[in-house]
């Protein structure tokens, strides 16, 4: 069997930087604690808290002048989380992914001049919660081609559009190619990272170019549910592991060549796993 493996599977940077960041901390022999799971990955998550990390879900389980060190995600927090984290007096290490940094700048400086806001993405992701968080929570978020139809934005008003940085980049133009029909005064930001991109489009070639597909990642992955159906639409026997245990290799059996991606927020030696297995059967 041949098994192709895309070279962009696995650990994005801002990935990276924030799971290597806990790390770090924990290495300090520091009290640690995440806002919210680090990364959509269920073994990385449970690794951390088997060394200490603990995982809250709100700055109110916080309590004041708290002996901890709060670790932001890469998803980033709206700018009133930040607010109350930082009137909780705790240290808090901010490992928002860069790009999703900028967005933020991007909308708050946009809002502020007075241009709507339109995001491209999940509304329930928390890096979409993040990003409306700093332009006052005012911003529309728009997900398909239908909503992009029936959005009721007011005309008089400039528009500014950004992307969640996990977005499908097919889907966001053929959004941006209606809203532009609608002859709305708009400034595009195609904030999906290059990263993303890279991933999507190798992932698409590969699939196209398989008898199997196979993509790897949590099940909450935002970017990895995109990875797949851009696979599943190339290639119909394409498969959403986790890790090795969702893999039942009979079903490979008839294939002659088998593609392998994964998320941004697969570690590599579940991939790895994953690609041992399948050569070897």
């Amino acid at each position: 069997m041949e098994v192709t493996v895309a070279k962009s599977a696995g650990f994005c940077f801002g990935v990276t930087r924030a799971v290597d960041t806990v790390y770090e901390q924990v290495e300090k022999g520091l009290k640690v604690c995440t806002l919210g799971p680090i990364i959509h990955n269920e073994q990385v998550v449970n690794d951390m808290e088997a060394k200490g990390v603990r995982v809250i879900d709100s700055v109110d389980d916080i309590k004041d002048g708290e002996d901890i060190t709060v670790i932001i995600r890469s998803h980033g927090v709206s700018e009133e989380v930040m607010n109350k984290l930082q009137q909780k007096n705790v240290n808090i290490v901010d490992a928002t992914c860069p790009f999703v940094s900028k967005i933020h700048k991007i909308v708050r400086q946009k809002s502020n001049e007075g241009y709507n806001i339109i995001v491209v993405g999940n509304e329930k992701h928390p890096e979409v919660e993040g990003i409306c968080g700093w332009c006052d929570n005012n911003a529309y978020v728009i997900e398909n081609a239908e909503e992009a139809e029936n959005i009721g934005v007011d005309s008089d008003k400039k528009i500014c559009i950004v992307s969640q940085t996990t977005f499908n980049y097919k889907k966001f133009k053929d959004i941006v190619d209606i809203l532009l029909k609608k002859s709305y005064d708009i400034d595009i930001m195609n904030t999906i990272c290059n990263a993303t991109e890279e991933r999507q489009t190798e992932a698409g070639t590969i699939a196209k170019q398989s008898d199997a597909m196979l993509v790897i990642g949590g099940k909450h992955s935002s970017n990895t549910q995109k990875l797949f159906e851009i696979c599943k639409r190339e290639c119909p026997n394409t498969y959403f592991i986790q890790t090795l245990d969702d893999l039942d290799l009979k079903e490979f059996q008839s294939f002659r060549s088998v593609g392998i991606t994964a998320g941004a927020s697969t570690p590599n030696n579940i991939i790895k796993e994953v690609q041992s297995y399948v050569r070897n059967e």
